[in-house]
C-alpha cells in the first residue's frame, strides 16, 4: 500500500482486530483465575443478568486492583499492537509461485474456520455479540422464573401435603446424562462397565431393585429434566414441581450439581434449599468430572437435618466422550473384542468404533461414581427410620447401536433406553415382586420418588408409580416406532 488513506484505514482497523482478541484473553483469563469459569457460565451470565450499576461498582472497588493490572496490561499491549500494525514497508516483493500457493492455502484456513461453527462462534467479534444477547435474555426470564418458582412452592403448600411415616428420611436421587443402558454390563452388555454396580447389586439382594426396561420420552436433557420433576405435564398449571412438594412437606433440599446450565440451575435447582454448582465451563468441553461432587454428596449426607432430599445431577457420559473419564483410563482403548468386532461386521466407521470405546470407558469411571454414591447412601442408614437411593438417566445415546452416529439420537431407541435402579435400607418396605421386569418411564419418575420420600397427597395417582401395586404402564409417544417396551 502507498496510499495514505489506505495506510491510516489499515492501521485502525488491524489495530481494532487484533486488541478485540486480546481484550477477549484478557476476560477470560481473570474469569478462570478467580472463579474457575468461561465467560458463557451460568454463574457469570447469572451474576451479569441479575447485576445493576451498584453491585458492579461495589464489586469493582473490591477487586480494582485485579481490573487495574489487566488494564496496564491491555495498555502496554495496545501500544505495542499500534506501533507494529502502524509500520510499512516500502519495498518489492518478488512474485513467487511458492508465495502466492502458501497465501492461497492461508486464505483457505481462514475461510473453513470462520465456516466452522465451534471455531466461529468463539471468534470475539460473534462470541461477544451472542453474549450479550443470551444476558439480556436471561435478565429478561429470571424475573419470570423467580415468579414460577414461588407459583410453584405456592402450589405446593396448597396441596397440604403429608408425610405419611414418622422418624428420620434420607433419600438421594442420582440423575445422570447420556446413559444407555445397552451399555451397561449390569443390563447384559459384553464389556464390563459396570463391575462395582454389580457388586452392589449382589450384595444388596432384594433392596436393590435394577428396572430391566426402563425409557425416556425425550431425547435432550431439558425437556426429560423437565418433565422428570415436572410429574410428566411441566407445561401445566396445575403440575407439580417434585422439589416444591419435597420442601412443603418438611423436606430440606439439597441440589448438587456438576452440569453448567442457565435453564436447569433457574427452573429446578434454585428451587432447592442450598445449591452447589461444581462446574462452571458450559457445553461439552467441560472437563469437570463426576468425581468432584462427592465429598458435596457426603457433607449433604453428614448435615443434622432430620428429613433430607439430596437430587445429585451428573455430567454421566454426556459427549465429548473423551472428557467423562480421567485422562489415560480407558481400558477399551483400540481393544479388538466382540464389541468392536461386532462394530466392524456391521460396516460401523473407524470414528463411531472410537467413540465406542471412549464412550464405554466413560461407563467404567460412571460406574465408579455411582457405586460411590451409593455406598456413601447406605453408609447413613440408621437404625429406625428411612433411606432411599435411586439412579437414572435423563436419555440414552446413539453410539453405533443402529446408525453410524455417535451422539444424541430422537431417531432411534438408543437415545430413549436408559438404567433405573432403586435401593431401600432394610427397615424400608419391600417393593411388589416381580417389579424389576415393569416397564418404566422417566417422566413418571417423580411418582416413584415422591413414594421414597413418603409424600401423601390429593389427587395421587398410584397407577404411575412403578413401586405400587396399582400401577399401570402406558406406552409413550416416541418419534419412532419401538418394536417392544419389554425387551
Amino acid at each position: 500500500m502507498r496510499s495514505p488513506v489506505w495506510i491510516k484505514a489499515r492501521h485502525f482497523l488491524a489495530f481494532i482486530w487484533v486488541m478485540l482478541f486480546a481484550l477477549d484473553g484478557a476476560i477470560r483469563a481473570y474469569l478462570m483465575e478467580l472463579y474457575e469459569s468461561s465467560p458463557e457460565g451460568a454463574m457469570v451470565l447469572g451474576a451479569i443478568a441479575n447485576t445493576n450499576w451498584r453491585e458492579s461498582s461495589e464489586y469493582l472497588s473490591m477487586h480494582w486492583h485485579s481490573v487495574a493490572l489487566i488494564c496496564c496490561g491491555l495498555a502496554l499491549v495496545a501500544l505495542l499492537v499500534w506501533h507494529i500494525t502502524g509500520r510499512n514497508v516500502f519495498r518489492g516483493v518478488r512474485k513467487d509461485k511458492r508465495l502466492v500457493v502458501f497465501t492461497l492455502i492461508v486464505v483457505l484456513v481462514c475461510v473453513v474456520a470462520y465456516l466452522s461453527k465451534p471455531w466461529r462462534r468463539l471468534h470475539p467479534a460473534v462470541f461477544w455479540t451472542q453474549w450479550v444477547h443470551s444476558a439480556n435474555n436471561l435478565k429478561a426470564s429470571l424475573a419470570d422464573q423467580h415468579v414460577e418458582r414461588a407459583r410453584l412452592l405456592g402450589l405446593a403448600i396448597q396441596a397440604k401435603p403429608v408425610l405419611t411415616s414418622a422418624g428420620p428420611s434420607t433419600v438421594v436421587l442420582a440423575l445422570s446424562e447420556s446413559i444407555n443402558r445397552d451399555n451397561l454390563s449390569l443390563y447384559g452388555y459384553l464389556r464390563q462397565t459396570t463391575p462395582q454396580l454389580q457388586e452392589q447389586q449382589r450384595n444388596s439382594g432384594d433392596q436393590m431393585t435394577v428396572f430391566r426396561n426402563a425409557w425416556s420420552v425425550d431425547s435432550s436433557t431439558l425437556p426429560a429434566v423437565r418433565n422428570l420433576f415436572g410429574f410428566g405435564a411441566p407445561s401445566s398449571t396445575q403440575s407439580h414441581h417434585l422439589i416444591a412438594l419435597a420442601r412443603a412437606s418438611g423436606y430440606k433440599v439439597w441440589w448438587i450439581s456438576n452440569h453448567d446450565d442457565v435453564g436447569i440451575e433457574q427452573q429446578h435447582a434454585r428451587l432447592a434449599d442450598i445449591v452447589q454448582m461444581v462446574n462452571r465451563s458450559p457445553g461439552r468441553s467441560s472437563v469437570s468430572l463426576d468425581g468432584e461432587m462427592l465429598d458435596e454428596l457426603k457433607s449433604a449426607l453428614d448435615a443434622p437435618s432430620e428429613r433430607k432430599f439430596i437430587v445429585v445431577h451428573m455430567l454421566g457420559a454426556h459427549p465429548h466422550y473423551s472428557l467423562r473419564y480421567p485422562k489415560g483410563q480407558n481400558p477399551f482403548d483400540d481393544e479388538v473384542d466382540a464389541i468392536e468386532a461386532s462394530l466392524k461386521s456391521k460396516g460401523t466407521s473407524l470414528w463411531v468404533r472410537r467413540q465406542r470405546q471412549e464412550y464405554d470407558a466413560a461407563l467404567l469411571y460412571h460406574d465408579h461414581i455411582v457405586a460411590e454414591m451409593l455406598r456413601l447412601t447406605k453408609s447413613v442408614t440408621p437404625p429406625k427410620g428411612k433411606v432411599a437411593w435411586m439412579y437414572l438417566s435423563d436419555h440414552g445415546q446413539e453410539v453405533g447401536h443402529v446408525r453410524n452416529h455417535a451422539g444424541h439420537s430422537s431417531s432411534t431407541e438408543a437415545g430413549y433406553r436408559i438404567p433405573a435402579i432403586i435401593w431401600q435400607a432394610p427397615s424400608s418396605e419391600s417393593p411388589p415382586e416381580g417389579v424389576s421386569e415393569r416397564p418404566f418411564r422417566s417422566d413418571w419418575a417423580a411418582w416413584t420418588v415422591a413414594d421414597l420420600l413418603d409424600i401423601h397427597w390429593t389427587p395421587q395417582p398410584l397407577e404411575r408409580n412403578v413401586l405400587s401395586n396399582p400401577y399401570q404402564w402406558e406406552e409413550p409417544r416416541l418419534p419412532m416406532a419401538v418394536n417392544s417396551f419389554t425387551k
